[in-house]
């Protein structure tokens, strides 16, 4: 099930509106927005724990996040 606006500002804060639409656009669940965040955040750890690496969608949630970031 896609996520809400609602959602989105739930895991990142007050956010850029085109942001939230280019999340929206992905497609993501909001599991998948936690998941991107946690990576973001704490790829180390994640990689230590044995997770998988990022799927797609997570992935380019990752991206948009990123770039966000460095603005």
């Amino acid at each position: 099930m896609p996520m809400t606006r609602e959602e989105i500002v739930s895991v990142l804060g007050p956010t850029d509106e085109t942001l939230v639409a280019h999340i929206l656009s992905t497609g993501a669940s909001f599991k998948e927005l936690r998941e991107a965040g946690a990576w973001l955040n704490e790829d180390e750890a994640l990689m230590g724990e044995g997770r998988p690496l990022p799927d797609t969608r997570v992935a380019a949630l990752i991206d948009l996040l990123d770039a966000d970031e460095d603005d």
